[in-house]
């Protein structure tokens, strides 16, 4: 088959699409002829020699896909060759073939094409599993989001928003907070010409976001605590700001404030087959009614999987980048 490889970590023109041996399905994993696979900012980290792949996971990159039940491994209940399904992976999505374990396949959502579908899995994972599972949002509470453009942000906004919370966002843009706003967030910061604390405060009475999801970690550590509201909590999803930071512990005491650091992609398998099980049971149906959709910004054949690169880097996007398999 096609897929994707690293020899050496760099650009993207370090991506080459070569020929490998087809996977082939184990006990309790299905394998997926792709359609689509969705390119997120770990992509990029690992492309680059900084985040690589759990122990015995493929090379390949690649954390999400859609596509069709090819094969099923021994023991595999509840799915057939020909189902179309949309995976959560620990790599292995920029390819023509992929096997998954058959706890993190979702079928496509009614309603939504099959190509699209790539553009779910991770980032719908990433915010139930964080937002609600981790930080237990709830109705009437206020939610920060931090690059409320990208793929995960306008997940988020749109999650949040349909289950009674009020969703504040930053963004570098104009139309990037336009986006933002008709997805549902409320309080709109431009992250390049104001403070998000003091707008923050200001939209919510002085008292803060009860819930900040964040993607640039030390960067924003000091000012993520300052905004936080009694009872808050960070979680913290990302790096792009840094790996180290100061951490006043006097401020989270005297708030009773919570930090959170989480990564999805090394979680054992059976903890990810139980946040894929929660996102079928109260997403999906968001999705199928139309609440909740996918934001694909654009699509690239997996040839041009440095272009989608160079997108991703530009950061030009809102919602999801997808490479195209077929």
């Amino acid at each position: 088959m096609k897929a994707v490889t690293i020899p050496e970590p760099g650009g993207p023109d370090a991506l080459v699409l070569s020929d490998v041996a087809t996977p082939q399905p184990r006990a309790g994993e299905v394998l997926v002829r792709v359609a689509a696979a969705g390119v997120n900012r770990a992509d990029v980290m690992q492309r680059m020699g900084h985040y690589p792949p759990p122990p015995g996971e493929s090379e390949v990159p690649g954390l999400e896909v859609s596509g069709t039940v090819a094969a099923l491994g021994e023991g595999v209940e509840g799915w057939s060759v020909g189902d179309e399904v949309c995976a959560l992976l620990a790599g292995g999505g920029y390819a023509e073939d992929v096997v998954v374990p058959a706890g993190q396949l979702l079928p496509v959502p009614r309603g939504v094409p099959l190509v699209e579908a790539a553009a779910l899995p991770e980032v719908v994972c990433t915010v139930w599993s964080n937002v609600f599972l981790t930080a237990n949002l709830q109705r009437g509470e206020v939610l920060l989001v931090h690059g409320g453009s990208s793929g995960i942000g306008t997940m988020a906004t749109q999650l949040a928003s349909a289950l009674g919370a009020t969703v504040a966002v930053t963004a570098g843009s104009a139309e990037k907070l336009e986006a933002c706003r008709s997805l549902g967030a409320r309080v709109l910061v431009n992250y390049r010409e104001e403070d998000f604390v003091e707008r923050v405060r200001e939209a919510t009475g002085g008292a803060g976001a009860d819930v900040v999801l964040d993607n640039m970690g030390a960067a924003y550590l000091a000012r993520n605590v300052e905004v936080l509201a009694p009872n808050g909590r960070l979680v913290v999803i990302g790096l792009q700001g840094g790996r180290r930071g100061e951490l006043d512990l006097g401020a989270l005491l005297a708030k009773r404030a919570a930090v959170v650091a989480t990564s999805l992609r090394a979680r054992p398998a059976d903890e990810k087959a139980t946040i894929v099980a929660a996102v079928r049971e109260h997403v999906w149906p968001l999705v199928e009614d139309g609440v909740v959709r996918p934001v694909v910004h654009s699509r690239y054949p997996l040839a041009a999987v440095a272009e989608a690169h160079r997108e991703m880097e530009e950061s030009g996007h809102v919602g999801k980048i997808l490479l195209t398999v077929g």
